[in-house]
């Protein structure tokens, strides 16, 4: 049992957590409903909104469930108070920063306009504003790559873990974890390799994305070291704090650029897009939720390594679509797979243990 609020002497029912995303996805579809209507006319076209809004949600929750993993991971030891100002403050931030704000960003930072104009843009062109986001891809990718790739690798090379699911891999990972900037290192030979694939502006496009992605992971472990070793000298044995918070976030961030980028092969429409994914990222808070009270990690022991695998695929598919197009489908599909092995193996092991108990 952990010492945070969020942790619970009693279960509680699965439909309890999922209370406000039922409520945000019923909300949600009604938007997409007025719409599809407003946009159509007809009811043909709002109901292929509806199903657009729909197909968006489920892609967002598959593609980000090992997100509410890593979250949880993160969260377990966070000081309450900041667990809950990221279960609210992080959802707001989610929702309409990810979704909304940060495709508009891409579109003013791309097209050198004002944010209102990217706004009108998006309302009244939709078709020029999805163009904009998808030649805005490469640098997405090599940067969003780039950080999910550190934060999976972290994982494996810490010479502090002793839990191995693949034994053969995560030992020799842990043993040379001593070695300073090894995953560091890793990462630069992939960014070499995809970048040498590349020609021209494409090639300098992607190292200098992908670099910024690297330092973005670093400036973040680094700031959020110091803010929580201050929070430490003011409050005693406090951690997991502001620097924690920040650092779920940027995590949130790069998880949501593969969605994002993704969800214009479905829609142009950026608040058809922004409605789907806003609810499945509802359902991943109340899954993080629903991880932290019910100690699930620990209950699971090999669950949080399936996660940092599946992170470690996503960012080498992001890296790979500098090249050629892959499904978010696949993606969805390969994270939600390596998830599933390792719960039946965690399952699998804990039967094991009862076994051995009860000889």
């Amino acid at each position: 049992m952990t010492q945070d609020t969020l942790s619970t002497a009693q279960k509680r029912p699965v439909l309890s957590y999922l209370k406000w995303a039922i409520i945000v996805t019923f909300l949600g579809l009604v938007l997409g409903a007025v719409l599809g209507w407003q946009t159509t006319g007809t009811l043909g076209g709002m109901l292929s909104i509806l199903f657009i809004v729909t197909v968006l949600a489920v892609l967002e929750i598959s593609l980000s469930f090992d997100n509410a993993i890593v979250n949880a991971n993160k969260l377990k030891d966070m000081q309450p108070v900041w667990q809950r100002r990221f279960l609210t403050w992080g959802i707001l931030i989610a929702v309409f920063g990810m979704r909304i704000v940060f495709p508009l960003l891409i579109v003013v930072i791309a097209a050198g306009i004002g944010p209102w104009q990217a706004l009108v843009l998006a309302a009244s062109q939709p078709d020029e504003y999805a163009r904009i986001m998808h030649d805005a891809h490469l640098p997405i990718a090599a940067f969003g790559g780039t950080f999910l790739m550190m934060v999976g690798l972290s994982f494996f090379f810490d010479h502090e873990k002793d839990v191995h699911w693949v034994g053969w891999i995560e030992h020799h990972m842990a043993k040379y974890a001593s070695i300073r900037g090894v995953e560091v290192a890793v990462v630069l030979l992939f960014v070499l390799g995809f970048s040498h694939l590349l020609e021209g502006a494409e090639r300098t496009t992607f190292f200098t994305a992908a670099i910024w992605g690297l330092m973005t992971f670093l400036l973040v472990e680094v700031l959020g070291g110091l803010l929580d070793s201050t929070q430490e000298t003011l409050h005693g044995a406090a951690k997991g704090g502001l620097g924690a918070f920040l650092y779920l976030e940027v995590l949130d961030a790069s998880f949501s650029f593969d969605g994002v980028i993704g969800a214009f092969a479905l829609s142009q429409n950026l608040f058809v897009i922004a409605i789907g994914l806003g609810i499945g990222a509802m359902y991943v808070r109340s899954m993080t939720i629903m991880l932290v009270e019910n100690s699930t990690l620990s209950e699971y022991r090999y669950l949080e390594h399936g996660a940092f695998y599946a992170i470690i695929a996503l960012s080498v598919v992001m890296f790979a679509q500098s090249l050629v197009h892959i499904p978010e489908v696949i993606t969805g599909l390969g994270g939600a797979t390596l998830i599933g092995i390792s719960l039946w193996s965690s399952i699998r092991w804990n039967r094991h243990e009862a076994q051995l108990a009860a000889q």
